[in-house]
């Protein structure tokens, strides 16, 4: 855990290093988009969070709920989520950059020292997991900041997913699954990931790979952008609004496409993911190829009990399921977690290249708003057998 801890932290620091040399570590010199947080105030609000939980004890996310004071006389005012509206956040008073970076360093040293001290049970453990998934959570929406940014990452971040095998379909039988985790599982568990229920599956063909951009670029060159009777009403709303006629980041190249990564043009392999895709756009092309999106459950079963050409790991997938809490949910001591979102979301399975191994398992479950696509996203299509 420990180190686990530390490696979090490390890989954060470098990768604002990365806002820093592009003068962005001032809030005032990064753009107010929605869709990002400062990266001075996000590397705070990691500290402060591990501050929260570990140090000072706190039994929730509720203001009144900490033990201890924050080690910052306004860390609260600054750092905390739930109560610093996030159109706030670039006219802060921030500390200096050495100074937010200073209070890391002493927080992660606490942590460490305390967790040293720590009994090795699930109760004792549970502030320091928390914690750490957090921080790794901000560490891939750091890594997907920076290609929102156009800015560099450290080059071994940026490279390409693995070429996918064009496989075709993979056959499941279906059965009864246990979605979900048992409520007194050991280990960590998020609270939208309990209660454990059992889930009837009907046999269903799933793709063995993600679409790729080759399998894309046919939608496209079929007038998938302009046909209306692919896309749901709020996909073709989101369509008008955008004005798209490609993936974010897809750029014409004669007769071709290329796309950027990070600020810098790249050619785009055909047999690579699509990636940068919003549940819209997946929508649209299961409606263009007559297929459908997998359902979570379908996700998983594939996952857990699928055929071992069934690969997961490059990109996060949408699913065809909203974001809805599980029979028998309570909120965990992370109170905005899952609760907030739950009907507004659409929940995504898998992992990332950039996701932490530690951090990424079958039975997560990621959720964002159907219109990103600036999260490393993609998608595999299916059907009924």
């Amino acid at each position: 855990m420990a180190e686990a801890m530390q490696d979090a932290r490390h890989y954060t620091l470098a990768l604002f290093d990365c806002f820093a040399a592009a003068g962005m570590d001032v809030p005032r010199n990064v753009p107010q988009i929605r869709i990002v947080n400062p990266p001075l105030w996000e590397l705070g609000h990691t500290a402060w969070f591990a501050e929260w939980f570990i140090l000072r004890e706190a039994l929730s996310s509720h203001p009144a709920d900490a033990r201890f004071a924050s080690l910052l006389t306004k860390g609260d005012d600054w750092f905390d989520s739930a109560n610093v509206p996030h159109r706030s956040r670039w006219t802060l008073d921030l500390p200096t950059t050495g100074g937010v970076k200073t209070y890391c360093h002493e927080v992660l040293d606490r942590v460490l020292d305390k967790l040293s001290r720590e009994a090795n049970t699930d109760e004792a453990l549970y502030p320091y997991r928390l914690a750490l998934a957090h921080e790794d959570m901000h560490g891939e929406a750091y890594l997907y900041t920076l290609q929102t940014l156009g800015l560099q990452a450290p080059p071994h971040l940026t490279h390409d997913e693995p070429v996918a095998a064009r496989s075709g379909d993979i056959r499941l039988p279906g059965g009864t699954l246990q979605l979900g985790i048992p409520a007194d599982a050991a280990g960590f568990v998020f609270d939208n990931e309990k209660c454990a229920h059992a889930v009837y599956v009907a046999p269903f063909r799933v793709d063995a790979a993600l679409v790729t951009n080759a399998q894309y670029s046919d939608f496209i060159a079929d007038g998938g952008y302009d046909n209306r009777q692919f896309w749901s009403t709020a996909g073709a709303g989101w369509l008008m609004r955008q004005e798209r006629s490609a993936p974010r980041y897809w750029e014409r190249d004669g007769g071709g496409w290329r796309t950027v990564r990070f600020g810098r043009p790249a050619t785009l392999n055909p047999d690579e993911p699509v990636r940068h895709v919003s549940l819209f756009e997946a929508q649209a092309y299961c409606a263009w190829a007559g297929r459908r999106l997998p359902t979570e459950a379908e996700w998983e079963y594939a996952a857990l009990h699928g055929h071992p050409a069934f690969r997961w790991g490059q990109l996060w997938e949408w699913t065809a399921s909203p974001f809805e809490p599980y029979p028998g949910f309570a909120a965990d001591r992370y109170r905005e977690y899952s609760e907030p979102w739950f009907a507004t979301h659409q929940v995504l399975r898998g992992a990332s290249f950039a996701t932490p191994s530690r951090f990424g398992a079958a039975k997560f479950r990621n959720f964002f708003m159907p219109e990103r696509d600036d999260i490393f996203s993609g998608f595999r299509t299916c059907a009924w057998e």
